[in-house]
């Protein structure tokens, strides 16, 4: 069962786990002395721009009252000096940091998608792909601002602040406090949305992963949809998940631009009360301030509030990464559950027997698929596999592999429990040609070289002539160079089964697993086909779930599962002499019928689910 579809929201969080951040942080440190010297530069930048308020005021108290053009000149320079310094100090920070923020999040995608690899069958038998997609590309490209400005601007605008505070305290103390009695003000907004806030980002962060799984599982069944008339009920279907995407947008950035106004309404207050309080005081009579001490402060004020505007941006974006964060990191956490034992060997060379001991498997705790499975294959022989949908067929034959973890029973290759070895080498003596006959895009020689990277061109020539794909090859535009699309939708089904087929012959592999690997292919092709196929088996053990019977009639043993069990097992004649359930499967699922040359009746082809 899948955890979510694309209509169902992931779990929220209730509170987020601080060593999130500090996981982030690991990603950072690599890159510590490089933003260590970013910030210095811009703190210098940042120090000298302090400077231009104090040019001013000395111009306005007492260079022009002198009439002291050569100090106003003097003051000018040194502004315009400052402005330059800080506008190239700016430009290199942008730079830079543009370039430590990708390479972070280059790292993070790496690492996320790395265990993507890793992770079994199960786990994306239990989600919509289009909510894993969702983690590697969006909500890690929604980290870039975070992390290439917010970082080094935020420990800079908040020495920043702590310089400006000194500054306008040097200027006038009494104008300092009433500029900060705005602090507590914002501090009350800002506890005021924080939790609301960051509810609003996770709701978003779900309602855009499920906008992202149905438009997945739309282009993938484009086919489907149209052939069945349902792009109305689709579109409907998108508006909905379309609209509650908006809608949560909405609410997020609501409280987003939240913070802006209130910093810009709390500033523009307690600027104004500057403005009355500073123009009473140098109208007073005793006059204990000046012209150019006001100009001077209210140059601050400004300064004062845009690092704490910066600040407020920096809250939004942390919190908007943190929702996406917690699912970025719940991948990577995803445990691993196929994965090499500890002090796991490789797996010797491959001789071929197979033996299946008391094995039991479920999917869900408590739904058991298969139940105590006993059998023993030996070296070189081929063992076919028929039953109802649903039986567990396919789920043998990936136990093999070890797709899957096994509940109980062991799985021996000669003589040796599989879950003992490394994946890697059990894995690169197998062959497997599952049902689903993927194709991906590039050229159709690197998809049939999938199978073995070192091959030549001439070994997957050969390769394709023993499946019989040759010919249908060489009358492409470009022959084995052809470009094929994602999923291989320039070709037929059963193009894609042969492609599939000499991929897995290039493997030479030691045991071969055939999941219904010509159920696309028309009866001529077959034929051709089988010459190459018995040349195939030839010296392999090999597995196989077909519904032909020229697949699977020569089989050294056909085994017929139901009920989470086998209930019979026998070569095709055997079988058929028991009359039991492989016999009615048999007769039931005849297609036509011919006379031989004795007259007798036989099936050419027969199907199986």
């Amino acid at each position: 069962m899948a955890r979510n579809r694309y209509d169902t929201d992931e779990v929220l969080e209730d509170s987020f786990d601080v060593s999130q951040l500090k996981r982030l942080a690991h990603y950072v440190s690599p890159y510590k002395g490089k933003m260590a010297g970013i910030i210095i530069l811009m703190l210098s930048a940042s120090a000298l721009t302090m400077m231009i308020p104090i040019f001013f005021q000395r111009i306005m108290d007492y260079y022009i009252p002198e009439k002291d053009m050569g100090k106003i000149t003097l003051a000018a320079l040194l502004t315009l000096a400052v402005a330059v310094y800080s506008a190239v100090a700016m430009r290199f920070k942008i730079k830079t940091m543009t370039v430590i923020g990708q390479d972070i999040i280059h790292a993070i995608r790496t690492d996320i998608f790395n265990h993507l690899q890793e992770l079994p069958f199960s786990y994306y038998d239990d989600r919509p792909h289009g909510k894993i997609q969702v983690r590697v590309v969006n909500y890690v490209n929604s980290l870039s601002d975070l992390l290439s400005n917010g970082i080094v601007n935020t420990v800079t605008d908040l020495c920043n602040l702590f310089f400006i505070i000194i500054f306008m305290l040097v200027c006038d103390t009494r104008l300092t406090l009433v500029c900060l009695c705005g602090l507590p003000l914002l501090a009350l907004v800002i506890i005021f949305i924080k939790k609301k806030q960051r509810r609003a980002w996770q709701i978003q962060s779900n309602k855009q992963s499920n906008l992202n799984a149905y438009i997945a599982e739309s282009i993938g069944g484009i086919r489907v949809t149209q052939s069945f008339v349902r792009e109305d009920e689709n579109n409907q279907i998108f508006n909905t998940l379309s609209g509650n995407y908006r809608k949560a947008w909405m609410r997020a950035i609501k409280f987003n631009f939240t913070m802006g106004p209130s910093v810009d309404v709390i500033s523009a207050v307690t600027t104004s009360f500057i403005y009355v309080l500073g123009i009473r005081w140098i109208l007073a009579p005793d006059a204990t301030l000046t012209v150019g001490v006001l100009i001077a402060f209210t140059a601050y004020i400004g300064r004062f509030w845009a690092p704490i505007n910066t600040l407020a941006g920096f809250y939004n974006s942390l919190l908007t990464a943190i929702s996406y964060l917690e699912r970025i990191f719940e991948t990577i956490d995803e445990p691993v559950l196929v994965k090499d034992a500890e002090g796991a060997a490789d797996m010797p060379v491959i001789r071929g027997d197979v033996e299946f001991q008391d094995v039991c498997f479920s999917y869900e705790e408590g739904h058991r698929i298969l139940e105590n499975i006993n059998f023993t294959v030996k070296a070189g022989q081929t063992y076919a596999f028929v039953g109802p949908t649903g039986a567990g067929k396919s789920t043998i034959v990936n136990l093999i592999s070890r797709f899957y973890n096994v509940d109980s029973g062991r799985i021996l290759i000669d003589g040796t429990d599989i879950s003992t070895v490394t994946i890697r080498s059990l894995r690169t003596q197998m062959g497997v040609m599952m049902q689903d006959s993927f194709i991906f895009s590039g050229t159709i020689m690197d998809n049939i070289r999938y199978g073995n990277r070192e091959a030549t061109d001439e070994e997957v020539i050969a390769a394709a002539k023993t499946v019989c794909a040759h010919d249908f090859i060489s009358q492409m535009e470009n022959g084995y160079y052809t470009e094929v699309n994602e999923r291989g939708s320039r070709l037929s089904a059963g193009q894609r089964q042969l492609i599939s087929f000499a991929r897995a012959l290039l493997a030479n592999p030691k045991i071969l697993i055939l999941d219904e690997a010509t159920s696309s292919i028309d009866t001529e092709t077959e034929v051709l086909l089988q010459k190459g196929l018995n040349e195939l088996l030839k010296g392999r053990t090999s597995f196989i779930i077909a519904h032909r019977l020229s697949t699977i009639k020569n089989a050294d043993c056909i085994m017929y599962v139901d009920k989470g069990g086998i209930l019979e097992r026998g070569t095709h004649e055997e079988l058929l002499a028991q009359k039991g359930a492989y016999y009615e499967l048999y007769m039931s699922q005849y297609d036509f019928l011919v006379q031989d040359r004795a007259g007798e009746k036989m099936p050419l082809r027969f199907e199986t689910a």
